[in-house]
C-alpha cells in the first residue's frame, strides 16, 4: 500500500531503487554567491524531511550539503557593501574573495556561516563538505581524468541539448590561472595522465599534476554527477529549472552513467517558495531576498518547517507576513490537534497530517500537547505591555506549566512583537489611552459604556462579560456595531480592535473601568 505522506513516498523510491543498503547518502547544496534565502531552503528542507522518512524505516542516513565555494564570482549582487571592491574579483574563486562586511574569512563564509548557524534552530543538521577543499586537495582527482578520457562523450552528450554545439576543443575542465587567479585559462595540452597545461588571457603559461595542485575545476553539469558518483549519493532533489528536458539534470543523469558507470540518485523536483506581496521569484543577485532568520522572527521553528513539511514539494508557495500569519499560526494548531486526537478528522486525513506534525517538530513530538497560543492574543499582550509583563501575562492565560510550553509562549509574544513593528497592518497597532475622549459619541453610546463600567466594579469572566454585552445594547436600543465602536474608540481611539472580552480581560478591569468612569 503506497503511503501518503511525500517524503514517505520518497523514501520508498530510494528502498526500492537503491535496494538495501548500510548507509543511504542524500545531499544538497549551494553555491554560496549572495544572501541564502528562504527558497535556497526549499532543498535543504525536503532533503532533511526525506531522510527523516528514510531513518523512521530503521536506515540509517547520511545528509551532505556541500557548499560550492569553489565556484568564480560571476557577478556583485545588488545592495552588496563594497561593491566597486568586489569587482576586482570577478572570475576568482569566492573563497578567496574578501567579506565586503569584514566579519568573516571570506565572501563565501559570510553568507555559509548564516546558514550554518540557524539551521539547527529548525532541527537540521548536515554534514557540510566545502568543495574548496575537497578540490584543493585533489580528492576528485581520478574523477577529473576520467572527465578528460571521455570529454568526446561529455561534448556529444552536451551538443544533443544545445542550438550551438560545442567545438571540438571544447574541455570539461576549468583551470584557476596561478598568477592571476581568475578563471580564465584554458587548456592547452592533456598528457593523457595527470598532466595538464594552460594559457590564461593574463599571458601566463604553466603546467601541473592535478594529483598534486587543486586548481582544475570540472565545468557545473560534469561536477554535478561526478559529485554524486563520488559521494554515492542516493536521493537529491533539484529545483524545476534543473528539471527541463535536456537541463543539467537530464544531462547528468546521462553523464554519470557514461562516463563514471553509475546510476543518478533518486530525484524530486521541487517548485518555487515566494513571498506574498512581493513578485517574481527570490534572487540573491538582485536582492529580493527573505532569509530563514527572517522568517523565524515571525513564525515558530516548527511552523517555519510546517510550510515545508505541510506542501508537496512539485507545488509552489507563498510565506505571508500580512494578518495571513494569524491564519497559518492557527492551521498549525489544528494540525497539531489532530496529531494527538483533539480534532476530529477522516482516518485518511488524520494518517496525513498527523505525518505532516511529525515532520514539522524540531525533534519529535512532545508527550502531552503542548498550549497553543493564539497569535493576535500575544499582538494584543504586546500592545498593552512591555515584552516580558507580556511574556508573563502570556504564560498565565494560556495556561503554561512545563518549560517546553513556557518557551512557547515567550517565542510566540516575541514574534508577535516583531510582526507589529515590522509587518502588521494598522488597525492591529494600538496603545491604551490614558483619558477617554467621549465627544464625538451619542448620548446611548456613553451609557452603555457607563453600564458596562459597572459591569467591570467586580470579578467578571470573559464568556459572562460576552454575554453582558448584548444586554447592554439591548437596553441602550443600540445596535451591536455602535456599542463596539464607542468601546474602541474610548480604550484606543480607533473605530475598531480586537475582541472585546478578551481585550478587557487583557487590560484589567480596573484599568478599563478608571478609564470609562471619566465618560
Amino acid at each position: 500500500m503506497e503511503r501518503l505522506f511525500w517524503a514517505d513516498q520518497i523514501a520508498d523510491r530510494v528502498i526500492a531503487e537503491k535496494g538495501k543498503k548500510k548507509i543511504y547518502t542524500v545531499a544538497a547544496g549551494i553555491t554560496p554567491s549572495g544572501v541564502i534565502h528562504i527558497g535556497n531552503c526549499r532543498e535543504i528542507l525536503t532533503v532533511d524531511i526525506a531522510a527523516r522518512a528514510l531513518k523512521d524505516t530503521g536506515a540509517k542516513v547520511r545528509f551532505i550539503y556541500s557548499w560550492d565555494d569553489y565556484d568564480r564570482l560571476r557577478k556583485v549582487p545588488k545592495n552588496m557593501p563594497k561593491a566597486k571592491e568586489l569587482e576586482k574579483y570577478l572570475l576568482k574563486p569566492i573563497v578567496l574573495t574578501p567579506d565586503p562586511f569584514g566579519c568573516h574569512k571570506s565572501y563565501a563564509e559570510h553568507f555559509e556561516k548564516a546558514v550554518e548557524e540557524v539551521l539547527p534552530k529548525i532541527g537540521v543538521n548536515p554534514e557540510f563538505i566545502k568543495q574548496n577543499e575537497m578540490y584543493k586537495k585533489c580528492a576528485y582527482a581520478e574523477s577529473i581524468k576520467k572527465a578528460l578520457e571521455n570529454k568526446d562523450t561529455i561534448r556529444k552528450i552536451l551538443n544533443k541539448y544545445r542550438k550551438d554545439p560545442l567545438s571540438d576543443e571544447w574541455n570539461p575542465v576549468r583551470i584557476y590561472c596561478e598568477k592571476c587567479g581568475k578563471e580564465e585559462a584554458s587548456v592547452t595540452d592533456w598528457d593523457g595522465k595527470y598532466k595538464l597545461s594552460y594559457r590564461c588571457e593574463c599571458g601566463f603559461e604553466s603546467s601541473f599534476d592535478f594529483r598534486e595542485k587543486g586548481i582544475a575545476k570540472l565545468q557545473w553539469r560534469v561536477d554535478w554527477p561526478m559529485r554524486w558518483d563520488h559521494e554515492k549519493v542516493d536521493f537529491e532533489p533539484a529545483g524545476k529549472e534543473h528539471s527541463t528536458p535536456g537541463g543539467s539534470r537530464t544531462v547528468g543523469i546521462e553523464i554519470i552513467k557514461s562516463v563514471y558507470g553509475s546510476e543518478p540518485p533518486v530525484y524530486q523536483m521541487y517548485d518555487y517558495v515566494i513571498i506574498k506581496g512581493a513578485g517574481g521569484k527570490m534572487s540573491s543577485s538582485i536582492g529580493n531576498v527573505i532569509t530563514l532568520n527572517d522568517v523565524l522572527n515571525v513564525y515558530l521553528p516548527e511552523i517555519a518547517r510546517f510550510f515545508f513539511a505541510g506542501t508537496k514539494p512539485v507545488k509552489e508557495f507563498a510565506f505571508s507576513f500580512d494578518e495571513d500569519v494569524i491564519k497559518i499560526y492557527e492551521d498549525f494548531y489544528k494540525t497539531e490537534r489532530i496529531y494527538f486526537g483533539k480534532e476530529d478528522v477522516s482516518k485518511r486525513d488524520k494518517m496525513h497530517w498527523s505525518r505532516v506534525y511529525e515532520m514539522s517538530c524540531i525533534d519529535r513530538p512532545q508527550k502531552s500537547m503542548p498550549v497553543q497560543p493564539s497569535f493576535r492574543h500575544a499582538a494584543t499582550l504586546v500592545n498593552i505591555f512591555d515584552t516580558e509583563n507580556a511574556i508573563k501575562r502570556g504564560i498565565l492565560d494560556w495556561g503554561a506549566k512545563t518549560e517546553y510550553d513556557k518557551n512557547r509562549c515567550r517565542q510566540i509574544i516575541e514574534n508577535a512583537k516583531f510582526w507589529l513593528e515590522n509587518h502588521a497592518p494598522d488597525k492591529y497597532k494600538f496603545e491604551i489611552k490614558e483619558k477617554a475622549d467621549a465627544s464625538g459619541l451619542s448620548k446611548s453610546e456613553k451609557n452603555a459604556l457607563k453600564d458596562l463600567g459597572k459591569l467591570l466594579e467586580k470579578p467578571i469572566t470573559e464568556e459572562k462579560l460576552y454575554n453582558q454585552f448584548w444586554d447592554i445594547t439591548k437596553k441602550n436600543e443600540l445596535a451591536p456595531q455602535d456599542f463596539f465602536r464607542a468601546a474602541y474608540t474610548v480604550l484606543i481611539g480607533k473605530e475598531k480592535g480586537p475582541r472585546l472580552a478578551p481585550f478587557i480581560i487583557a487590560i484589567g478591569r480596573e484599568k478599563v473601568n478608571k478609564l470609562l468612569k471619566q465618560i
